[in-house]
């Protein structure tokens, strides 16, 4: 008896070149979710401290507006040291505002701190952990820009902080007038 074998050439499967490079794609791909996993896990473990950063350059910007409607400093103050003004130039430690109530003055008190939940996750309890904000820096620059008789001026806060190995930073810009 004699078996006639015939072979089909539709179903030949792959070949090794072509099993190697879909492994190499498919690595590739999988290469670029985990970085992009990772990247993830970096801006989430770091976003309390992005939204720390808001916070304060936020209150440094409503403190000057606030001491113009106050009249707690003159429009003339509302400055940096160099040009006559109370606000001090370049970076300074975030420190608790001083007597009159500004940041970034002569005046400031200690290096401010927050309060963090302890293990237990709660705020309140015994276990609750102070540490102070000495990653963080704020800069204060103002800037004349009136042009034409109309006085205003651009107020540009950086808070610089590190987080780790990284440093962020977060700018936020305003503008004031001497009216109210």
């Amino acid at each position: 008896m004699s078996t006639n074998k015939q072979t089909n050439d539709s179903q030949r499967g792959f070949t090794l070149v072509e099993t190697l490079m879909a492994i190499v794609i498919m690595a590739g791909g999988l290469l670029a979710l985990a970085t992009a996993f990772a990247q993830g896990m970096i801006i989430m473990s770091t976003s309390h401290y992005h939204q720390m950063a808001k916070e304060k350059a936020s209150e440094a910007i409503e403190s000057v507006f606030t001491s113009r409607d106050t009249i707690t400093i003159s429009w003339d103050e509302i400055r940096n040291v160099d040009d006559g003004g109370v606000f001090l130039n370049g970076e300074q430690p975030l420190k608790e505002s001083g007597d009159d109530g500004l940041v970034n003055t002569i005046d400031d008190e200690d290096i401010e701190s927050i309060t963090l939940p302890g293990p237990d996750n709660q705020m309140g309890t015994s276990d609750d952990v102070m540490e102070t904000m000495s990653q963080f820096t704020r800069e204060i620059a103002i800037e004349d820009i009136g042009a034409n008789g109309v006085s205003l001026r651009r107020i540009v806060v950086t808070i610089r902080y590190q987080v780790g190995h990284l440093n962020r930073e977060y700018q936020l810009t305003s503008y004031i007038s001497p009216y109210a």
